[in-house]
């Protein structure tokens, strides 16, 4: 209904009503009644002219309206009492939008105003008025709220590509209507080529966070102001610049929003109800993502009021399956996307460290549910780019200290869930996992602790790296030690692993060695580039005054040295310099030994190593290989599957003399019994060491299957890579001494003419038997071992007076002397002794009637390789088994070289 002091209506002849109904009916009655008595008094208006004068008040209206209404368009509210007008209604509610220089409150005006609207009919009876009421869209009162995005950017002030800043280029507001195109502004701007511009926000590349949140407060995630205003300031505590925002409330709860950034985008999604909220950031500039997810947990991970959470927990209460604890929980992901040729985090010594080939992107940065997630340290030094997190996923159990410290009994459901367990803490190097709390003495002691058995007598070691100290403590564990030098590039390394990782430079627990190992009177810090300090030293190019100083300096030559840098494909600059690996071995004792990390074992689907990703750990492998002074020496490769990466470890053990071959190769119990001699007591009475014993270096004494596979994919092929398993193709023949008829062999003694009591035996073929077929591999194979140690052993037995009838150990003695031969592998001191009819085959010196010999050929350098891992797998069937060198006729007697093995 109008109102009575302000509403003015037009009757269908131009003449104006009253300010009442009332009055217009009277009014109306009384024109009528004149109109019929007395006509004289009757105005005809032209329709023309009312029509003329209608559109001029209109247009009048309308300019100042214009000219008087706000600057921006205001938001009409979608008042839910109104829905069912909406179809009608539609274009008022979908025009919305957000201009970049106006801020608009997020809240509706719930107001009920209605618009009247008349009209009058005539006829020639009377006339009539009928009144209609219909509901109209609010409009938002403009206010100046927390929301606001800033005043307006001016294009011609930034120097950016791909960027409208007036208003959108392309939209469709949802109206059915489809798309509209705006005209683009005129690009006045000139962008400059130079290289030291802002490329790095042009290159077709970004950052993408995704953050989830949960038990979040109902009330914040349904509205949609207090929802924008957590987004404009995350925004702006990121470094990034919002355009524009759109927000959404939906029914019967939740928001939806998403705001248009300078470098991006930003949106989000929420579930009252839930009180989860997901949330999409995706930015091209140069600012780090990484930093933002504290303020983004902050912002929109309001807790629950007291109110909120008695609610919740009435909803919960009884529900055993949800472990939920109510405390408001945050899981988020982080990956680089698109194309980059930098690393936008500021480390120059690896290029994009975070991309999803580092570890630290695909261990911590990327994996979305994780329960523990927490960042301790990340920091660039002058050298490296330095990353410490603790996480925690969700399927990760207590482990046994943690059952220990929280006392878990048999049935206790927290044995199966991460509710107690501890996180892992993992350092990270330019991007590559370098250790793991809970599987860095696994690993540093399958790193150390080969190559110091290795050596007899260890007495000074070079550790190169080894900042964060475990490798120190490996070390000193061993009573022989006297000196340790230790040279590390990075000393902010060390302050880190003091303060953050203290647990790996604990030297509490050992007898006689300093509380921090870094801190013991044995180690000897040096802060250098570890190259340059071996290359001045033992270069062939070192100058004569530094050699002469090296040479004042005790002349120093290690025992042991181990890298505990980096792996030869992250370290090329070290591991593929020849002249630094010719200094490494130089400043070895004759005895001495290297311990070097590989990284990740090879897989037999690998192709040829120097044409893969594996190609500087290959150059590396070959270098020290080839290097003169290790042609006397040993290589060994070995794996270790519990150092807490998804595939085993690789390490190489590199001797300069092949004598380690019987060290490396020693029974598990005679390594035991060096590991009770060697090492240090600890106070607590506990093993000194964890995880490697006899046992475990037992298994590092055969390289796996797939380290073969790769080498014998070298180009050429190496020799011994065709003898790696039987030929099927040819034939082999056996004794049988239960069945003649069956064996292929006649064993026949003869009694020797002239000498009564001495008896010659003699083999015999009983079938034709081609070229290179197998001679007795049965009987070959049940020979046995017997150590060289165990041999001088009996035989001082024998030399002991007193003791009784020895003749028994003096027999078998004499057995082994003659039937026995050691082993092919140099450096080894192991015999075979054959036990089979085998031993029974005449030895001849006269080579035209010797008709078997070995089955595998002497190497053509005359010497075993350095690094074989053919040899290291095959040796026992190289060192046993025989063929037959030419074809062998039915009666022929089998005979074999009198210098055979």
């Amino acid at each position: 209904m109008a109102s009575s002091s302000s509403s003015s209506e037009t009757n269908g002849n131009g003449n104006t009503n009253g300010n009442t109904n009332g009055a217009a009916a009277t009014a109306t009655t009384t024109t009528t009644a004149t109109t019929a008595t007395t006509p004289s008094n009757t105005y005809a208006v032209d329709i023309r002219y009312f029509l003329v004068m209608l559109l001029s008040a209109m247009s009048v209206f309308f300019t100042i309206g214009v000219l008087t209404a706000p600057t921006s368009p205001a938001m009409y509210s979608n008042n839910k009492s109104n829905k069912s007008n909406s179809n009608s209604n539609s274009n008022a509610y979908n025009n919305i939008h957000f201009s970049i220089d106006s801020t608009l409150t997020p809240e509706s005006d719930s107001s009920k105003a209605t618009s009247t609207t008349t009209t009058s009919s005539e006829s020639k009876s009377g006339s009539t008025t009928t009144t209609t009421t219909t509901p109209t869209p609010q409009r938002r009162a403009q206010s100046k709220h927390s929301t606001e995005i800033g005043p307006k950017i001016v294009s011609g002030d930034l120097n950016e590509h791909h960027v409208n800043f007036e208003q959108p280029s392309y939209e469709d507001l949802g109206t059915g209507e489809g798309a509209v195109q705006h005209p683009h502004p005129p690009n006045n701007k000139t962008i400059p080529s130079d290289s030291n511009s802002n490329s790095n926000q042009h290159l077709p590349a970004g950052q993408h966070l995704l953050v989830d949140i949960k038990n979040v407060s109902p009330s914040f995630l349904n509205s949609e102001h207090r929802l924008a205003t957590a987004m404009v300031s995350s925004v702006r505590s990121a470094g990034l610049t919002i355009l524009s925002y759109h927000c959404h409330s939906l029914i019967p709860s939740g928001v939806s929003c998403v705001g248009v950034l300078l470098e991006s985008h930003i949106s989000f999604h929420t579930w009252p109800e839930e009180g989860v909220i997901t949330l999409d950031l995706f930015t091209c500039g140069e600012n780090p993502l990484l930093p933002v997810v504290p303020k983004l947990e902050e912002l929109f991970g309001v807790p629950r009021s007291d109110e909120e959470e008695e609610v919740w927990k009435r909803n919960n209460e009884g529900d055993d399956s949800n472990d939920d604890d109510g405390k408001v929980f945050t899981l988020w992901s982080h990956e680089l996307r698109g194309f980059r040729h930098s690393d936008p985090y500021g480390s120059t010594s690896k290029a994009n460290y975070l991309d999803s080939k580092s570890d630290l992107a695909s261990w911590v940065i990327t994996p979305l549910d994780m329960k523990v997630k927490k960042e301790v340290v990340a920091t660039n030094s002058e050298f490296h780019r330095i990353d410490i997190w603790e996480v925690l996923g969700h399927e990760d159990g207590p482990s046994y200290e943690d059952a220990l410290k929280f006392n878990l009994t048999e049935g206790d459901p927290r044995w199966l869930t991460a509710e107690i367990a501890s996180p892992n803490r993992i350092l990270f190097i330019n991007g590559s996992l370098q250790s793991m709390k809970d599987h860095e003495k696994e690993y540093h002691e399958s790193l150390v602790q080969p190559a110091m058995f290795t050596h007899p007598n260890p007495k000074t070691v070079a550790i190169i790296g080894g900042g964060e100290g475990a490798t120190i403590r490996e070390v000193l564990k061993h009573n022989t030690v006297e000196k340790i030098v230790v040279i590390e590039l990075d000393e902010l390394m060390i302050e880190i692993a003091r303060e953050h990782l203290p647990y790996m430079s604990n030297c509490t627990d050992i007898v006689d060695v300093a509380d921090n190992c870094f801190d013991d009177e044995r180690v000897e810090l040096i802060i250098e580039d570890a190259k340059k300090w071996f290359l001045e030293r033992y270069g062939d190019e070192a100058e004569t005054e530094t050699t002469a100083k090296a040479e004042t300096e005790e002349a120093i030559k290690f025992d042991v040295i181990i890298l505990d840098a980096f792996e030869p494909q992250n370290n090329r600059g070290m591991h593929n310099n020849p002249q630094f690996i010719n200094a490494l071995v130089k400043s070895l004792s004759d005895d001495g030994t290297v311990a070097i990390p590989l990284g990740e074992g090879h897989t037999i689907h690998d192709p040829r190593a120097s044409l893969s990703s594996y190609a500087p750990r290959e150059k590396f492998m070959q270098l020290l290989e080839q290097n003169d002074q290790m042609q006397n020496g040993a290589m060994f490769v070995y794996e270790e599957a519990h150092t807490g990466y998804d595939v085993p470890s690789a390490f190489l053990t590199v001797c300069k003399s092949s004598t380690c071959r019987d060290l490396w190769y020693a029974e598990a119990m005679v390594l035991d019994y060096d590991i009770n001699m060697r090492m240090r007591e600890t106070k607590s009475h506990k093993p000194i060491l964890m995880h490697f014993d006899g046992a475990t270096q037992h298994s590092f004494q055969i390289p796996p299957r797939a380290w073969e596979e790769v080498y014998c994919r070298r180009d050429p092929r190496p020799f011994e890579c065709d003898y790696r398993g039987l030929d099927l193709t040819k034939e082999l023949f056996e004794v049988d001494m239960e069945d003649e008829e069956q064996s292929s062999f006649e064993i026949v003694v003869e009694n020797v003419e002239g000498d009564e009591g001495v008896e010659v035996t003699s083999v015999y073929a009983k079938k034709d038997m081609p070229k290179g077929s197998y001679i007795m591999p049965s009987d070959l194979a049940a020979s046995f071992t017997i150590a060289e140690y165990t041999h001088e052993s009996l035989k001082a037995n024998t030399d002991i007076k007193n003791t009784g009838d020895v003749s028994v150990i003096e027999n078998f003695l004499a057995y082994v002397e003659k039937h026995g031969h050691k082993t092919m592998s140099d450096g080894r001191k192991l015999s075979y002794v054959e036990v089979g009819a085998s031993f029974m085959i005449r030895r001849s010196s006269d080579m035209d009637e010797v008709n078997v010999g070995r089955w595998m050929p002497e190497y053509p350098t005359g010497k075993q390789p350095v690094y074989s891992p053919v040899y290291d797998r095959h040796m026992v069937s190289f060192d046993l088994f025989l063929v037959a060198s030419k074809d062998i006729k039915k009666g022929d007697e089998i005979v074999k070289p009198e210098n055979l093995w």
